[in-house]
């Protein structure tokens, strides 16, 4: 479907490309963007986003307001949409719209719907996880935020439940759910099931927290033989799916999880009758506003449980990229600037938001003080001639790693729940699938 939409759009691009090479030309890079200038500039923007929370909590239209207190004839409207994925998958190649959150595309399609901020390389000195939607030396996506992965944790309800440490280990983490089941009427572990689109979170651990290593996503996990076998020490991408299909076979989440409700979680989490959620740092800011809500003070943020000859690791990463059309006019392409510009610099979205700071000089919020000690870091870029691989293997094996797999997370619930296949049986079956794939890419396999 991506390489049709591509294919489509090529079409339209043959007959206006020197159009729209001429209005690159004469667009400022990102780092050339200085807000105060052109305030007189008037343009419209259509700014596709999947952020209903800050909607209904009126945080957009406050950023449009203090926006427009500098660029007063720039117009800005938001459509919010809450199946984003894969709305935005479908309509990247459209003209109704402005600035978007890159979707999962291809790497190689960049240049087909987006237009370039500016070189990778003088960028990424400037910016943190700049090279996430680069091509060929060059960026398209500016991030929205940045993220570090870990686990939501209810500090009032940990303190009840008798956890006087933060665990470490899966094993540490497994006993502290229980002892969440023993002690207090919280539940341990809320999986969020039903959303679907959250499940697919787990994935983002199997990489840096899993490993400790910033090339394995990218580099190594494509030529790597059974990436999901037993290490036998509690690390890799094996303990990380573990922990959900042993807390969900020890009766140590949601009643019915085919229940949960994305939305009702929040005010839930807040108030105590959840103790945690694995999602990105992203989260926090929801569970902490939620409406509702009425102990913000007791929303912890803690790593994901998995340490590495004696060492925790965070994987960090940016949000949705800020994305602006390529098939936009002139004025509108450099409002677009203007805006994403402001969002990133001035308007405070990502400290508010606890997110990792764009800016290589920004601050961090409060909620990474339990990170301390823990490295954060960035998967490497793939490696040279490899930009797809990932998801073309991601493809043909159909576990889609960090693009939409929730199906296959999602399977791991129901199985544990119903007792019906072991953990390792459906390892044996993911590591199948994958070597199947590999072998039918041609791609060298290292033992």
């Amino acid at each position: 479907m991506k390489k049709l939409l591509a294919l489509a759009l090529c079409a339209l691009l043959a007959i206006s490309c020197f159009a729209f090479a001429t209005a690159e030309e004469a667009l400022p890079t990102f780092d050339q963007i200085v807000l105060g200038e052109n305030t007189d500039l008037a343009a419209k923007i259509l700014f596709k986003n999947h952020r209903t929370d800050l909607k209904n909590l009126g945080k957009l239209d406050k950023y449009v307001e203090e926006f427009n207190k500098l660029y007063p004839n720039i117009e800005i409207e938001y459509d919010i949409i809450t199946d984003y994925a894969e709305s935005a998958l479908l309509s990247v190649g459209n003209d109704d719209w402005t600035i978007m959150g890159i979707p999962a595309i291809d790497v190689d399609e960049l240049p087909n719907f987006f237009v370039p901020m500016g070189d990778l390389e003088t960028l990424d000195g400037l910016y943190n996880f700049m090279s996430q939607w680069a091509y060929d030396g060059v960026c398209y996506g500016i991030p929205s935020t940045g993220n570090a992965n870990g686990v939501l944790y209810n500090k009032r309800i940990f303190e009840e439940a008798g956890v006087t440490e933060l665990p470490k280990t899966p094993d540490e983490f497994i006993a502290a759910l229980k002892l969440v089941k023993e002690n207090t009427d919280a539940i341990p572990l809320y999986t969020n099931y039903a959303a679907g689109w959250t499940m697919g979170a787990w994935d983002a651990y199997i990489g840096v927290t899993a490993t400790g290593k910033t090339s394995y996503i990218n580099q190594d996990l494509p030529h790597t033989a059974n990436p999901f076998a037993d290490n036998g020490d509690q690390t890799g991408p094996y303990a990380v799916y573990k922990i959900l299909y042993d807390a969900v076979a020890e009766g140590l989440i949601e009643e019915d999880f085919t229940t949960t409700d994305w939305e009702g979680c929040k005010p839930m989490f807040n108030n105590g009758e959840i103790a945690t959620m694995v999602l990105g740092s992203w989260a926090f800011s929801q569970m902490r506003d939620a409406e509702g809500g009425e102990h913000p003070e007791d929303v912890g943020y803690m790593a994901f449980p998995i340490t590495i000859d004696g060492k925790q690791y965070a994987p960090a990463g940016g949000d949705y990229n800020y994305g602006i059309n390529v098939q936009a006019s002139d004025d509108e392409k450099l409002a677009a600037m203007y805006y994403i510009k402001w969002l990133t610099h001035e308007s405070g979205f990502t400290f508010d938001e606890g997110g990792v700071p764009i800016d290589k000089n920004g601050s961090y919020p409060d909620l990474y003080a339990a990170f301390e000690g823990i490295d954060m870091l960035a998967d490497d870029s793939a490696l040279p001639g490899e930009e797809t691989l990932l998801n073309e293997l991601n493809s043909e094996s159909e576990l889609a790693i960090n693009a939409g797999g929730n199906t296959k997370v999602q399977a791991i619930v129901e199985h544990a729940f119903n007792g019906d296949e072991s953990f390792d049986d459906i390892m044996a079956e993911w590591n199948e699938a994958w070597s199947d794939a590999q072998e039918s890419l041609g791609v060298e396999v290292n033992e």
